[in-house]
């Protein structure tokens, strides 16, 4: 289990690269900025530690004094918190990096069950297609992936022209 969980963290992180490359790309290439800020999140680091005892493995990961807030659950594609509420901005954002995660993976993968605190994130979920196989753990849960396009709410990160990104399902 540990071993799933740290192999999660790494790809999650990789996920997170992407989607930043093409924030950065995007916003570059546009002739005007976008309207907003772009919020600066990252994963923890991790580590996996192994004993020479049978059976003992764990996952390393420092704490933090913030509290602790989970802004999309991996059984739905919409931020947890309510408008108005610390944490709900982003919370949008999050939503937006799994439509760019799931238009990018050709609808195949994107990251969900988001938490954390401020801008440092942990024990994410990377939900997949049921054509691939489940390589992610158990909090894949596979038709969240296949109904991405009737159920994500489009926000203004994702309606922003810079990004060209295809309107799915339902609008904020």
């Amino acid at each position: 289990k540990q071993f799933k969980e740290a192999n999660v963290l790494y790809w999650a992180n990789s996920l997170l690269d992407l989607t930043y490359a093409f924030v950065n790309c995007c916003v570059a290439a546009s002739s005007t900025p976008p309207p907003f800020d772009i919020p600066h999140l990252h994963f923890i680091h991790a580590g996996l530690a192994l004993s020479f005892l049978p059976g003992q493995m764990i996952v390393a990961k420092p704490g933090g004094p913030d509290a602790f807030v989970k802004f999309i659950h991996n059984t739905d594609c919409d931020p947890l918190l309510d408008p108005g509420k610390d944490g709900y901005s982003t919370a949008l954002f999050l939503a937006f990096t799994q439509h760019i995660q799931y238009e990018k993976t050709g609808g195949l993968a994107y990251m969900s069950d988001y938490q954390g605190v401020t801008e440092l994130l942990t024990d994410p979920q990377i939900l997949t297609h049921p054509y691939c196989n489940d390589i992610f753990g158990d909090g894949n849960i596979e038709d969240v992936v296949s109904q991405f396009e009737k159920k994500h709410v489009c926000n203004h990160y994702c309606e922003w022209s810079g990004f060209e990104l295809e309107a799915y399902g339902r609008q904020a």
